[in-house]
């Protein structure tokens, strides 16, 4: 794919010395898609990231197919994967009944879908954001009554489309919230990109001042203005070592129109490997598995590292 050695690893001092990629492309980049995804090739996506080294790969969301027509065969598509060996599949669930779902075909791992703000929640969640808590308080109490680990997102961290700036302490209000239901992991979602490496650590150090861990806290960039690589910096150095990413990089939000795509697992790995942090991913497969889904999606990816090592394979 590209020189041997390349990229040089230059370790920086006081970073993590491993980070675990949350891979949401099967997810969250798919359900953006403009026409759905046949689901065994989004059981071979899967199975491809697994190879590449990815060991926590979100497989799909039991949301109504109203809702998310691109994820709409859920039932099918899980048992298919469900049984790759030494990978967790995080499935996202809006409401009990998508909880049942889940759990009914042995799902593990929950993810439930909070927002910082009201014009979002009320977009993408049809509720209020106290109203949207009452509903996920008893989802993540059954979750974890199964035996699930629950991840909580919460989208619209730093800047939304409607409302603008977002006030740090109506983010840490959210947060600890899901934190006092039982969410054993949070997603600090950036749904539209505008995020800067200050503005990162600021909430960092707040949540950790309301009692939220480092250790429990997730990132989940967009790279709308570019910065999705700056902000995981600025978290790597803050002591997070879970950084979500997506494929190629698939995706954005489709009740956010000003979302456009995740920040690229691609890219990530390759700066994560020049500063000497394992990830356990081997980027010429992983590249290789993006190519070939950008086939079936008929376009490029946008990843910059995709793009630069496909160009010097041909």
């Amino acid at each position: 794919m590209t020189a041997e050695g390349l990229p040089m690893a230059v370790p920086a001092a006081d970073l993590p010395a491993r980070v675990r990629i949350h891979e949401v492309g099967a997810r969250d980049g798919l359900q953006n898609e403009q026409r759905a995804v046949p689901t065994e090739i989004k059981a071979e996506f899967i199975r491809r990231l697994a190879g590449a080294g990815l060991t926590t790969i979100e497989a799909t969301s039991f949301v109504h197919p109203k809702w998310v027509p691109q994820l709409a065969d859920a039932e099918q598509l899980f048992p298919l994967v469900k049984d790759l060996p030494g990978v967790a599949l995080p499935v996202l669930v809006p409401n009990g009944r998508g909880l049942e779902r889940a759990l009914a075909l042995g799902a593990e791992r929950i993810a439930v879908f909070a927002s910082a703000t009201e014009s979002f929640a009320k977009a993408n969640l049809n509720r209020t954001v106290d109203e949207s808590l009452a509903v996920f308080g008893p989802v993540v109490r059954q979750a974890k009554d199964a035996g699930a680990h629950v991840r909580g997102y919460v989208s619209m961290c730093f800047g939304d489309p409607w409302e603008g700036p977002v006030p740090l302490h109506q983010v840490a209000r959210v947060c600890t919230a899901l934190r006092d239901m039982g969410c054993d992991e949070l997603s600090l979602g950036d749904t539209i990109g505008v995020a800067t490496p200050g503005h990162v650590l600021e909430l960092l150090a707040l949540l950790n001042e309301e009692g939220v861990p480092t250790n429990m806290i997730g990132v989940h960039f967009h790279d709308t203005y570019g910065q999705a690589l700056a902000n995981t910096y600025a978290a790597l150095e803050h002591g997070v070592t879970t950084i979500d990413a997506s494929a190629g990089g698939l995706g954005g939000c489709p009740y956010a129109k000003s979302a456009t795509g995740n920040l690229a697992t691609e890219d990530l790995v390759w700066m994560l490997h020049g500063l000497g942090i394992e990830t356990g991913v081997d980027l010429g497969r992983l590249t290789a598995t993006s190519v070939w889904m950008a086939a079936h999606l008929d376009r490029p990816s946008p990843s910059r590292t995709v793009r630069a090592l496909s160009h010097k394979d041909q």
